[in-house]
C-alpha cells in the first residue's frame, strides 16, 4: 500500500495503549521524503507524492483504529495541507490518482460532503475515457464503493448515488454530479455496455509485459465496478455470479494451461489479477452479511479456496479470523491453518494463527472473570496456552520465521 511499518509495532497492545508511530521513525520517513522529493522529476516524482499520501493516510487509519480524537484532528491537518500542496504542483493538477487519494482522506476524516466535492470535481475535470480509462474506472470504483458503504439496506439502492457513479462511467460523456435519481433507460443501457466491455477485456490477445500489467488492473477496476452495480440493481447472486465467471476464465486460461497449449492469452498470466478479483469478491460478500440476513458458508468457502492459493495476502486472513470468531468450534480453522502451514513458505499463516489463538484465550479468559456470581465457561477450552508457545515454537523454527523480528518480540510479549 505504499508505506513499510518503519518505526511502529501496531500489532502491540501496551496495556491500554496502542503502540503507534515512535518519534525518531517518524522523524527518518518524513526526512527520506522530504530528500526523494528534491531529486526526483516527472513521473517518480508523482509516484513519490502517491507513496507519501498513502503513508499520510496510514496515520489517519490507525488514529480511527485507536479512537484518538485530538490525535486524529492534528494528524488530520498535516495530511489535507501535503495534499493540497501536491495538487497545486502544475504536474499534479490532472493527476486522479492524487485526486482519489485526497478524496478518501477527507471520507476518512468524516468530511462527507467535501469529499464528494473532490470525487466530483475531479469525475468532471478527468474527461470522457469511460469503461476504457483505467484511471477514470478506479476513482469511480472507490467513490461508489464508499458511497455504498453509507447504505442501511438495499431497499431504493437502485436510485443511490453509488448507482448514478457506476452508470455515469459507461456513459462516454462528461460527468454529471448526482441529482437525486437515476433513470432506468440509464441503468439497462449501463449494465449492456459492462456486459460487453467484459467481455472484450477477457478475450483481448497480448503483447508486451506493461500491456499485460496496465490491462490487469483495468479488467479488475472493470469488474468491482460492474459486479457493485449488479449488486445495487439486481442482487447479490448477480454481484457473485460476475466474480465467479471471471475467476473461473481467468483460472482456465492461467500460465500453466497456456504452457501446455503454448497459446499466449496475456492477461490470464497475471495471477494478480485474480488474487485482487477474490479479494473484491470476499469483501462484498462480508458487506452483504453486514447489512442483511446471509449465510456465512459462502464466504468460508471462498476464503478457504483463496488462502490455498495465497497464503500470504493478509487481507484474506483478516477476514478468515473475523468470521472464525464467531464460531465456537476452533477444530476446523486450526486444520485448515495446519494444513496451509504445511503446504507454504510463507510467514503470514503462522502469525494469524498464533493471532487467531490469542484471541481466542482473551475471549476465554473474559468470560471466566465474569463478575456476576458463579459463571459456567461457555467454552470449554484448557490448554491454550500450551498450543500458542507450541505455535510459536514451530514458527520459529521455519525458515522464514527464524529471521522474523516481528515473529520473536510477539513471542517474548506473549511469555512475560
Amino acid at each position: 500500500s505504499g508505506f513499510n511499518s518503519i518505526g511502529h509495532m501496531d500489532t502491540m497492545p501496551r496495556g491500554r495503549h496502542q503502540i503507534g508511530h515512535y518519534k525518531e521513525g517518524e522523524e527518518f520517513i518524513q526526512n527520506v521524503f522530504h530528500v526523494l522529493f528534491q531529486i526526483f522529476t516527472g513521473k517518480e516524482k508523482s509516484n513519490l507524492s502517491i507513496c507519501w499520501l498513502q503513508y499520510e493516510i496510514s496515520k489517519v487509519v490507525q488514529c480511527l483504529q485507536t479512537k484518538k480524537k485530538k490525535k486524529l484532528k492534528a494528524q488530520g491537518r498535516k495530511s489535507k495541507k501535503l495534499a493540497k500542496n501536491f495538487l497545486k504542483a502544475p504536474d499534479n493538477r490532472n493527476d486522479l490518482s492524487l485526486w482519489k487519494l485526497y478524496a478518501y482522506l477527507e471520507w476518512l476524516l468524516g468530511n462527507t460532503d467535501d469529499a464528494r466535492k473532490v470525487f466530483d470535481t475531479a469525475l468532471c475535470t478527468a474527461g470522457t475515457g469511460g469503461l476504457r480509462s483505467a484511471h477514470l474506472c478506479s476513482l469511480s470504483l472507490l467513490y461508489a464503493q464508499l458511497e455504498v458503504e453509507l447504505l442501511e439496506s438495499l431497499e431504493g439502492a437502485v436510485t443511490s448515488r453509488a448507482v448514478h457513479i457506476l452508470t455515469k462511467l459507461t456513459e462516454n460523456g462528461p460527468y454529471v454530479p448526482y441529482s437525486g435519481q437515476v433513470l432506468s433507460v440509464n441503468v439497462l443501457k449501463a449494465r449492456k455496455t459492462y456486459e460487453h466491455a467484459l467481455q472484450d477485456y477477457l478475450s483481448k490477445p497480448l503483447v508486451s509485459k506493461e500491456d499485460q500489467v496496465s490491462v490487469a488492473d483495468q479488467l479488475v477496476n472493470l469488474v468491482g465496478c460492474y459486479a457493485l452495480f449488479q449488486y445495487l440493481t439486481v442482487g447479490i447472486d448477480a454481484a457473485v455470479l460476475i466474480y465467479t465467471q471471471t475467476s473461473e476464465k481467468l483460472e482456465a486460461a492461467g500460465p500453466e494451461k497456456c504452457e501446455k497449449t503454448g497459446e499466449n492469452s496475456g492477461i490470464q498470466n497475471l495471477p494478480s489479477a485474480l488474487e485482487a478479483v477474490t479479494l473484491l469478491h470476499t469483501n462484498l460478500l462480508r458487506f452483504h452479511m453486514k447489512i442483511s440476513v446471509y449465510p456465512l458458508n459462502p464466504l468460508r468457502e471462498t476464503l478457504t479456496e483463496a488462502l490455498k492459493r495465497y497464503p500470504s495476502n493478509q487481507s484474506l486472513w483478516r477476514s478468515y479470523i473475523h468470521i472464525q470468531r464467531r464460531s465456537h468450534s476452533a477444530s476446523k480453522a486450526r486444520r485448515f491453518f495446519d494444513s496451509v502451514t504445511r503446504s507454504t513458505n510463507s510467514l503470514e499463516p503462522w502469525l494469524f494463527a498464533i493471532q487467531a489463538e490469542q484471541m481466542r484465550k482473551k475471549l476465554t479468559e473474559k468470560i471466566q472473570r465474569g463478575d456476576a456470581g458463579e459463571v459456567h465457561c461457555t467454552i470449554p477450552e484448557t490448554g491454550l496456552t500450551n498450543r500458542i508457545v507450541a505455535l510459536f515454537e514451530h514458527a520459529v523454527q521455519s525458515e522464514n520465521g527464524t529471521h522474523c523480528p516481528l515473529l520473536w518480540r510477539m513471542y517474548l510479549n506473549f511469555m512475560v
